[in-house]
């Protein structure tokens, strides 16, 4: 028989990374809050009748913010077979404020109490069979990230599940509330006493949605039960409610946890917080840290050492080797077959051409997304989250609104998708239209190719660096704007635990490393080859057949509209047509150059192409170093991906909101690069 059971605990508890060993899923696992911003589904490895599904990380079971809204919903409404509720054991009092909460479900429960290596580094001792024995459920010491314990958990949760073991009643409430929970589930019609008696505690608590789903008939018995809970309450049942199980919480961890000598020592990451989260040194910090990244992936003298190139320049060299090597083999093989001209030039001129453009920047963007990963889950990225909240709150967002913006650093989408876990809506709608202005990883291979191109003799890492804090600078000067005069309403609170500083598994940077690169192989061959293939035909093709491309389809529709560019410093059609292409997917516009700019007569200059000695010289013939920056800072902030755009419809939940965002980003682009293009060609 098929049985699901439903992962649930606080953020950053150790869920994701539980699932993914348990699945074989490859979710990212990040080591601060809001990595999980929906409910994710997979298969037991080792029994496939098993489905696993990871819950948003959440405090309560409240309906006060999106993740715990999901979670709540699924475990209350859904009824899962089992929840294994995954407890941080070194934050043990606060997670069990969620575990009485999901008791009293009475859902079939196990607890798996996680981190137990740091909680024997710290000197505690958490006695799980006493745990057990108070909660009437399994309690199962584990270490997600190194795998121990995780059978023993599964199969006392297969267990569980399967004989519908349900919690104990727990004596937490006083006689008052007590009182008031029991004469109103005697009430109510639900057919299953826990749901009564669940629903009676929510009301009793003034859970609004529980409320208002209350019939009209009920409401007034119910609110003079609310009064009689309310004489031990000082009118504030909710508060005494969250009192008394704080209290039972207490006592829990009185009988079953023995602290440690260093449990109040100061911590390895509240030495390195006096540092990182330093009121004057924080920012300049990150700054420093951001272009070490840059400096990693695009430095050619790394470490300021001559002639040693940074691992992604080293990288990227020998992709470009392969794929010369492996397009002159091509070439080879189509001469030798008598390829006609039309059948030589798709392949060589449109998809190698195309696809090996894309290709050559690969490494350059694993190793950034390795280095991010690392920083991510090394929990640095959660103090950067908290130090930007003081900056925020005078742009009128909270802190929070800066983990989507990180987040857009890998990709849109998800990071749009991160913005329901905010509290207000004009929170949302800000975030979600400044999060495309982040350089995501599609947009790397833009900068990677002018940077080759334009700026060979400047300092590269400077110059790709430059442009992420573009990105960065323009989304918090709009947010500004956006929130003084266009979306006005309250800015919501800021609370994020700060977790500790961990040495991430180099499994974890590694599989976060994989998705990025698989994405862009997939996209490569999908929507890039296609691309290349409709780029190549369309260049090649007149009404009158083949023809050059200066007459071809392409010049004409990049001719009719390349005016509006004219302002911007890059008039040329082949531009124009670069930023088209850029809307199906950032990477095309690489590929587009690849395919216009090396199709040239010159055999010699094509042959220092394929072999990587410059990328696509021709393009000096159309951007100065000026008009280049102007064409990265546009495509950086216009537009995103229709991807992007359509998870910006999910989000805002109306086209009126999304053609706002997206007009507002094409008016933002192009009065920067308009901006820049005047003032630079000014001073240089």
């Amino acid at each position: 028989m098929s049985i699901t059971i439903a992962l649930a605990g606080n953020p950053n508890c150790g869920k994701t990374t539980l699932f993914n060993d348990i699945t074989g899923s490859k979710q990212h696992v990040g080591n601060w809050p809001g990595v999980t911003v929906d409910k994710k589904e997979g298969i037991y490895r080792k029994n496939r009748q098993v489905t696993i599904l990871d819950l948003p990380g959440t405090y309560s079971l409240s309906p006060y913010s999106a993740e715990e809204i999901i979670a709540r919903d699924y475990i209350v409404k859904e009824k899962p077979d089992a929840v294994i509720n995954i407890v941080d054991g070194t934050s043990i009092e606060r997670n069990l404020y969620l575990t009485l909460q999901i008791i009293e479900t009475r859902i079939p429960l196990v607890i798996a109490v996680n981190m137990m290596d740091e909680v024997e580094a710290k000197g505690d001792v958490i006695n799980c069979n006493k745990l057990s024995e108070i909660f009437g459920v399994p309690v199962i010491p584990i270490v997600a990230r190194s795998g121990k314990g995780i059978k023993e958990l599964m199969d006392a949760a297969i267990e569980i599940a399967n004989a519908k073991k349900k919690p104990n009643y727990l004596d937490i409430f006083d006689d008052n509330i007590s009182g008031a929970v029991e004469r109103i589930a005697e009430t109510l019609e639900d057919p299953k006493e826990e749901d009564r008696i669940w629903k009676a505690i929510k009301l009793v608590e003034g859970d609004s949605i529980v409320t208002d789903s209350l019939p009209e008939n009920k409401k007034a018995f119910v609110a003079e039960m609310i009064k009689t809970a309310e004489k031990s309450a000082d009118g504030d049942t909710e508060a005494k409610i969250a009192d008394l199980r704080y209290k039972y919480i207490t006592n829990t961890v009185k009988k079953a946890v023995k602290k440690g000598a260093l449990d109040h020592a100061e911590t390895k990451s509240d030495k390195l917080d006096r540092i990182l989260t330093n009121r004057i040194l924080a920012i300049p910090i990150f700054a420093a840290v951001m272009y070490l990244l840059f400096s990693f992936t695009f430095s050619e003298n790394f470490l300021m050492i001559e002639g040693l190139p940074s691992p992604g320049i080293w990288l990227a060299g020998l992709v470009e080797a392969g794929w010369g090597t492996l397009t002159g083999w091509v070439e080879s093989a189509l001469v030798s077959l008598g390829a006609s001209d039309w059948a030589f030039s798709l392949v060589i001129d449109g998809i190698m051409e195309g696809i090996g453009a894309v290709a050559g920047f690969l490494p350059l963007v694993l190793v950034m997304f390795l280095m991010l990963s690392f920083l991510e889950d090394s929990g640095y990225m959660a103090r950067v989250a908290f130090v930007m909240d003081r900056l925020f709150r005078h742009l009128g967002l909270s802190g929070k609104s800066f983990i989507p913006l990180l987040m857009g650093f890998g990709c849109s989408v998800p990071a749009l998708m991160a913005s329901r876990t905010l509290d207000s809506d004009k929170d949302r709608r800000i975030t979600m239209m400044i999060t495309p202005f982040m350089s995501c990883g599609a947009k790397l291979p833009i900068y990677a190719m002018f940077a080759a191109t334009l700026f060979a003799d400047s300092n590269k890492t400077l110059i790709v660096f430059s442009i992420y804090m573009l990105g960065l600078v323009v989304a918090i000067l709009s947010a500004l704007i956006l929130s003084k005069f266009v979306i006005k309403g309250e800015t919501s609170s800021f609370i994020m635990e700060l977790p500790q500083y961990r040495i991430p598994t180099g499994k974890s940077i590694l599989i976060h490393g994989w998705e990025k690169v698989k994405g862009f192989a997939i996209k490569a061959g999908t929507i890039i080859f296609a691309s290349t293939v409709l780029i190549w035909f369309l260049s090649s093709f007149n009404f009158n057949g083949m023809t050059d491309m200066e007459n071809s389809f392409l010049a004409y529709i990049g001719n009719s509209f390349k005016v509006i560019f004219a302002p911007l410093g890059f008039a040329d059609w082949r531009a124009s047509v670069g930023v088209v292409t850029g809307w199906i997917a950032k990477e095309n516009i690489v590929a587009t150059f690849g395919q216009l700019f090396a199709n040239i007569e010159d055999e010699a200059v094509l042959e220092a192409v394929m072999a990587g000695e410059e990328a696509l010289p021709a393009i000096k013939d159309v951007f100065t170093t000026v008009t280049a920056f102007s064409y990265m800072a546009f495509n950086l902030l216009c537009m995103p991906c229709f991807a992007a755009v359509g998870a910006i419809k999910r989000e805002m939940g109306s086209w009126k909101w999304t053609l706002r965002a997206v007009g507002f980003q094409m008016l933002v682009a192009y009065i920067v690069a308009l901006l820049i293009n005047v003032i630079g060609n000014l001073i240089f």
